[in-house]
């Protein structure tokens, strides 16, 4: 999967990829932590060493160097840590615990994705009032911008962001380069302010403060807004690039902050920083700057846009979310995908978001619920992963990890008041649907019985033998070949339709993200075949060319399909997902006219 560019070109293109989002926090973050705190010189040397050393202590040590060591054929995210952990645990509580994790980090995940592009987009169309002439602008028609932002976004989706994304790499390392610089500028200023590196300091502030401190924490989250999202995102250029480009990102990140924090002693200024900061440099420089923060935040919106893709993707081929269409935009990269019915309705829900809270400060009270829930999961899973591997040195630095991202997700707890929970009913939906969809798919299993396969084939062979056989060859898509589809009976015992050749095709998804192999059993019966293909979840399958290479040419497809009858919601929730959940053959687009769907009707 990755890209075959030199070692630069990859750094570069990391910039753009997987550091978007975490690159536009210094627009919002510090205005969010001085919501909550006068611009004393004590408080500012507090937040700014918080900062520091949450950046270092969940990018670097949480995610570049443990979540990333566990990686799966470069793939990460919270599902591959589950794929991890399936193999190395036994079934029983432990395994479903892990399973019932997994769940909630990718509802989280995907109620993060939904207030980052929204924050992002709001923060940056807010520096317009820093404009001279333009500071009276009605607060409507900058939602409508940040809007027509978004909806743009969403709306090039489909098309494919592959056109266009040699250019992400090359602005996100203008953006930093900026970043750094204008950081530097502003610490010339103040240059007391590096004191503010030393840990010493957020220790103080937190002794201090006390549990008044959790207020602050709960918005110095947002400096690490990115990093699941990051770690999601592995697969697109493998982790080598991201390691080497966290050394250019995290100076520029941590320079800027300071920089603001030098702004901020001098002048007292405590809202739109960074804008403000820029405008206190040079009020010539501020709208090229703003133009440029505008691109940047389209850029990592777009990366989390992509995340959640891959991360539904992930979802949808280990069956922990119902299959929809996916597109693939790019004949390069397996990684570009377009999935409509996501793309919408995560459109909608930033819209939604945005004219909901109305400006970025709003938003950032709101804002990190879910990313520091999200984070405390992943502590979880790889604690357990080193236990089981062996690495006790690992797993007590992980073991430290859950406790830290703990106190932050307990913090977020406090926003909850102020919106927060909004990332809870955002994130609720995705939970809803995914649950339902598992216990739906076991509850039809066990109605459905299946018949196993030994008691399938005596039927089989006398059916073949005394009935009149069509000529040519039919595929019959089941799940599990030991337990031929209950729509099989239906075909050949009730409705005595049998044609001279049978194939039985299995499509397996495995562990891994990638390889596809096949098998092809001729001898099972007379004229029963069983076709094999196992894939990794995230390979793009090509079943058509498949049977072509075996020399199978089918003159009919026969598939299940199962409506479901019920008066208990639950179940009426998980027929609606059933009924707009596109048939697994549509998934693998079979030739429709060879298509024959046999319809059996459940009472659940």
């Amino acid at each position: 999967m990755g890209d075959t560019g030199s070692p630069s070109s990859k750094i570069i293109k990391s910039l753009g990829l997987v550091f978007g989002d975490i690159g536009t926090s210094p627009i919002y973050t510090i205005g969010a932590i001085l919501l909550f705190l006068l611009p004393t010189t004590f408080n500012i040397f507090g937040l700014l060493s918080l900062v520091t050393w949450t950046l270092l202590i969940i990018i670097t040590v949480q995610y570049i160097w443990l979540a990333m060591s566990l990686s799966d054929k470069g793939e990460g995210g919270t599902i591959v840590l589950k794929n991890i952990l399936d193999t190395l645990l036994t079934p029983g509580i432990a395994a479903s615990a892990v399973s019932v994790l997994t769940i909630i980090g990718v509802a989280l995940f995907i109620g993060d994705g939904v207030i980052t592009p929204a924050i992002s987009i709001l923060s940056a169309v807010e520096g317009i009032l820093l404009i001279p002439g333009f500071e009276g602008i009605d607060r409507f028609v900058l939602l409508l911008i940040a809007a027509s932002i978004a909806i743009g976004l969403f709306y090039i989706q489909r098309r494919g962001t592959d056109r266009v994304a040699w250019t992400f790499g090359p602005v996100m390392t203008i953006w930093f380069s900026a970043l750094a610089v204008f950081g530097v500028i502003s610490i010339i200023g103040a240059p007391q302010i590096l004191f503010a590196l030393s840990p010493t300091y957020a220790i103080e502030f937190i002794l201090y403060n006390g549990w008044a401190s959790l207020i602050v924490m709960s918005a110095v989250i947002l400096c690490v807004t990115g990093g699941e999202a990051l770690y999601a995102d592995m697969g697109h250029l493998g982790r080598e690039p991201i390691i080497k480009g966290w050394v250019v990102v995290f100076p520029a990140l941590v320079l800027n902050y300071l920089g603001q924090g030098a702004f901020v002693i001098m002048t007292g200024e405590t809202h739109n920083t960074l804008f403000a900061m820029i405008n206190h440099i040079s009020p010539f420089i501020l709208i090229p700057f703003l133009i440029l923060s505008i691109c940047a935040t389209v850029i990592a919106s777009q990366a989390m846009i992509s995340g959640m893709f891959s991360i539904v993707y992930q979802g949808m081929m280990t069956r922990i979310i119902p299959k929809m269409r996916v597109e693939y935009t790019s004949p390069e990269l397996r990684s570009q995908i377009y999935i409509d019915a996501v793309n919408w309705m995560l459109l909608g829900a930033v819209l939604l978001v945005i004219f909901e809270f109305q400006s970025s400060e709003n938003l950032s009270s709101a804002y990190g619920l879910a990313v520091s829930g999200s984070m405390t999961i992943s502590a979880i899973l790889m604690t357990i992963i080193f236990l089981k591997k062996g690495s006790l040195g690992k797993m007590l630095i992980a073991g430290v990890l859950i406790l830290l991202d703990t106190i932050f997700f307990i913090s977020t707890l406090l926003k909850i008041p102020h919106g927060a929970y909004w990332s809870f009913f955002i994130a609720m939906i995705p939970l809803i649907v995914i649950v339902t969809f598992i216990l739906g798919q076991e509850k039809l299993h066990t109605l459905l019985k299946p018949l196993p396969l030994e008691e399938f084939l005596p039927r089989y062979r006398e059916c073949y033998a005394n009935l009149h056989k069509i000529r040519g060859t039919a595929l019959y898509f089941i799940g599990d070949i030991r337990y031929p589809s209950p729509y099989l009976p239906q075909v050949f015992f009730q409705n005595e339709i049998i044609y001279e050749n049978n194939i039985l095709v299995s499509i397996a998804i495995t562990e891994k993200p990638f390889g596809v192999s096949t098998d092809f059993d001729t001898g099972v019966a007379p004229g029963l075949h069983i076709f094999r293909i196992s894939c990794g979840y995230m390979e793009i399958v090509d079943v058509v060319k498949l049977l072509q290479e075996k020399g199978i040419d089918e003159k009919t497809i026969f598939y299940g399909i199962e409506t479901i009858v019920s008066d208990k919601a639950i179940w009426k929730i998980y027929g609606l997902i059933k009924k707009n959940t596109p048939p697994f053959i549509q998934f693998y687009s079979l030739p429709p006219e060879k298509i024959h769907g046999v319809v059996t009707r459940v009472v659940m």
